[in-house]
């Protein structure tokens, strides 16, 4: 029997889970590099997927994915979308990325454009349009978070269906994030405007307008 506290609560069993620098699985998406550090399965408590029968169910476990996502200079990211089912967040740790907030309907024009440096932090919820590149001359660096973490799985996919060093096609893209309840929003690449300064938030105007 598992030790208890004086109240009677079992004391946990479970470990910690120490992942070293550099260690993990390393994942080639096109021109970017996937470095998973937490795919997941370290993290609630653990049962037979098998016996799951409900999403609440399979949300017990699995809370959390993290990932380095390792960007080359002048990288465009995927194509924009929102996801259905979980939240992401985005730490810079080294150079910058440019966050892009699409305008949907308007295929290859974003509302909200801004540049992170290092210790910049994104948070983007459920059902936020959104995408990132890296159109500087510098590589950049970001620790990634998926709750819960069924996305990590789209990675691994994704680097099955690509070709290492070069352009992810968007429709390559898309068809591995139907498979993770996200919604691609359009097919353009985001590409950097001019001029554009660090941590600035840019709106782009319609000329037509």
């Amino acid at each position: 029997m598992p030790a208890t506290l004086p109240n009677g609560i079992p004391i946990p069993e479970l470990d910690i889970n120490f992942v070293p620098a550099k260690a993990g699985e390393v994942l080639k998406l096109g021109p970017l590099t996937c470095r998973i550090m937490e795919d997941g399965s370290n993290t609630g408590k653990f049962h037979n997927f098998s016996a799951v029968l409900t999403w609440s169910d399979l949300f017990l476990d699995n809370r959390l994915g993290v990932a380095e996502l390792i960007m080359p200079p002048k990288t465009p990211g995927p194509p924009p979308h929102w996801h259905e089912m979980h939240d992401e967040t985005f730490f810079v740790t080294k150079g910058n990325v440019r966050f892009h907030v699409p305008e949907v309907g308007n295929p290859g024009v974003d509302k909200k454009v801004t540049d992170a440096k290092v210790g910049d932090y994104m948070v983007v919820p459920i059902r936020a349009p959104h995408t990132f590149s890296n159109p500087f001359d510098e590589e950049a660096r970001m620790f990634f978070t998926s709750t819960p973490s069924f996305y990590i799985n789209y990675f691994k996919l994704l680097s099955t269906m690509g070709e290492e060093g070069k352009p992810m096609p968007a429709e390559v893209s898309m068809t591995a994030m139907a498979m993770y309840a996200t919604t691609v929003v359009d097919k353009q690449p985001r590409k950097a405007p001019e001029r554009a300064g660090l941590a600035e938030w840019i709106f782009r105007i319609d000329d037509n307008a």
